[in-house]
């Protein structure tokens, strides 16, 4: 079942202009790549026995639910803002050297969200079990690689609203674990000021060890 939302009256929505704009783009979607210190959610991870790859899918979707920006999408032609947003991240299969995808609903608790995230995981034969909804925040780990730019296949399909977050491999960097953090969206409803926004929270909600906003 996927999650509940509102269809927008776009006569009537601020953001109906720049929508229609960017919706007719041969590239309707852009990519910003930046680095954030998880020094201190490295040191939580490690306490609570957590898998740092399932807590950054909890930390991205957290903050990302949070700005109502990216959990717009278009549905049947007309714009819908959802609820909540669930995930789907890759995950690796040791054994082939393939990754699968897999689909956890959201839990607004770190702890419960990582054992189900790892168990769902560890227990998924397939490697797609299908296409992904519209509801879902897209996450993708390339630990091996502390990159500098990422760039993502594209379907045609101008209105995939899906928005996707990578992250590489973290390094040493005047004393701090940085990592590189991307996020590609759609331009028709996100811009760079909920680039900046979702940047600051995330890195608020890293700072904070796994633990409550301070708002």
């Amino acid at each position: 079942m996927s999650n509940s939302y509102k269809v927008i009256d776009e006569n009537t929505w601020p953001r109906a202009m720049h929508c229609a704009v960017f919706r007719e783009s041969v590239e309707p979607a852009f990519c910003v790549t930046f680095e954030v210190d998880v020094t201190r959610f490295l040191d939580t991870v490690k306490m609570r026995k957590l898998s740092f790859t399932m807590a950054m899918v909890f930390a991205v979707c957290k903050c990302a639910n949070e700005i109502e920006a990216f959990r717009y999408r278009f549905l049947d032609g007309k714009v819908v803002l959802f609820d909540k947003i669930d995930t789907a991240f890759t995950y690796l299969n040791g054994e082939t050297g393939l990754f699968k995808v897999v689909n956890v609903p959201f839990i607004d608790d770190l702890d419960a969200y990582c054992r189900l995230a790892s168990k769902t995981a560890q227990e998924q034969q397939a490697y797609f079990t299908g296409p992904l909804g519209n509801d879902v925040f897209q996450c993708s780990p390339m630990p091996w690689v502390a990159y500098t730019h990422i760039s993502h296949t594209n379907s045609g399909k101008k209105d995939n609203a899906t928005p996707l977050f990578d992250w590489g491999k973290y390094q040493k960097k005047d004393g701090k674990n940085v990592m590189p953090l991307s996020v590609q969206a759609h331009h028709s409803f996100v811009d760079g000021l909920h680039i900046g926004q979702f940047a600051e929270r995330l890195q608020e909600f890293l700072n904070s060890k796994g633990g409550p906003h301070p708002w």
